[in-house]
């Protein structure tokens, strides 16, 4: 007799993440796990304002790794995490690895928990842009094919990872953590007043918008067409710096193209929702502003090629590249405010509602009783 797991204990997990979203997204499953949970950050956001700041408001988990492995290249950022990943790993041998979305931190944690012989959990999986230029998509994919468990949004996930011929009984649908976490965090009226009110802004007075994705920030034109489309809005524009995009505005010479915006530093989350929340639209090259807005209520136009999350096209969202569509489009939804936020109001989220993360923790568990029952050699 032996048992598949007996150095493991079945009742702890890992979770590795690296970056604000990260962060912000699995807050609702450490909190569920409490101190059962290890959290492993591998620092690939390790600015102040993309980790500190976020850091503050997730939930202490049971043990905490930092590894502090951010500036670095891709591919060395990712070998030396899933080395250190692999080595805490070894060492504490979880039931469980949890890793979300798309990221090289993800990637890492994927590798590393398959070279341990730890069963992975993929919380964000089945999305697909089918755009192999992205090396999101190429990591997505890969860490979907790794995983013992993939914990996908929305039926059309679902759909994606079975005709990739993923095992029906490797997946369960759970909506997305987004919906909850956003619910926690979100200011009250008077809260998003007050972050209004310090900034100058009035409700559905002005324009939101953030950009970093590197097909739109390190392509020099790219970069200064979104300015520009941004800067002959009629509203204010909102702009919270992410610093790979202020890092490219200085080396391209892009700098008088902020002078007609109000450029803020990058927000928390709960005076960014509030932000979000009360602004007109937003334009965004963001995965998870996509999923926020379907809770807000909000419309955004997505500055990119292609997006992994189409569930929101036609309806939330628009979806235009770079060039003179950003402004047709955002004037688009600037035609009738108050009309098009009662519209999406009666749209429901596509991403669930209540709490995928308990749906998440009860898959998780069910995938790892069967570890506890000893099996014949």
């Amino acid at each position: 007799m032996k048992y598949l797991a007996a150095v493991r204990e079945t009742n702890t997990v890992t979770i590795v993440c690296g970056t604000r979203p990260e962060l912000i997204k699995l807050a609702p499953l450490v909190e569920h796990f409490g101190s059962a949970c290890t959290m492993i950050y591998t620092g690939q956001h390790y600015d102040r304002s993309m980790y500190s700041l976020i850091r503050r408001d997730v939930p202490e988990p049971g043990g905490f790794h930092e590894l502090r492995l951010g500036g670095l290249r891709r591919g060395d950022q990712l070998g030396r995490a899933v080395s250190a990943v692999d080595e805490v790993l070894a060492s504490e041998r979880p039931g469980a690895v949890i890793v979300q979305g798309d990221t090289t931190s993800a990637l890492a944690g994927a590798l590393a928990a398959n070279a341990c012989d730890v069963p992975l959990v993929h919380v964000e999986a089945g999305l697909r842009s089918y755009d192999r230029a992205m090396p999101e998509e190429h990591n997505r994919v890969l860490i979907d094919h790794l995983s013992d468990l993939c914990c996908a949004p929305t039926p059309l996930n679902r759909h994606n990872l079975l005709a990739e011929g993923v095992a029906d009984r490797r997946i369960a649908v759970t909506g997305n953590t987004v919906v909850e976490a956003l619910a926690h965090a979100l200011p009250s009226p008077e809260e998003q007043d007050a972050v209004l009110g310090d900034l100058g802004l009035k409700h559905d007075r002005y324009v939101l918008a953030t950009i970093h994705r590197p097909e739109n920030v390190d392509d020099a034109g790219n970069l200064e067409t979104i300015l520009r489309e941004l800067g002959g809005l009629p509203l204010p524009v909102v702009l919270p710096l992410h610093p790979r995009t202020a890092q490219r505005i200085t080396a391209f010479g892009l700098g008088n193209l902020l002078h007609g915006l109000q450029v803020i530093d990058p927000q928390p989350y709960r005076p960014f929702l509030a932000l979000a929340h009360a602004s007109a639209v937003i334009v965004s090259d963001s995965g998870g502003i996509q999923e926020e807005v379907s809770v807000l209520k909000r419309p955004v136009v997505v500055v990119r090629r292609s997006t992994e999350r189409p569930e929101i096209e036609g309806t939330f969202g628009t979806l235009v590249p770079p060039g003179p569509l950003v402004g047709s489009s955002v004037m688009a939804w600037l035609d009738d405010v108050e009309g098009h936020r009662a519209a999406l109001q009666e749209i429901p989220s596509p991403y669930g509602t209540g709490s995928p993360s308990e749906q998440i923790a009860s898959a998780v568990r069910a995938m790892l009783e069967p570890l506890r029952e000893p099996v014949t050699a």
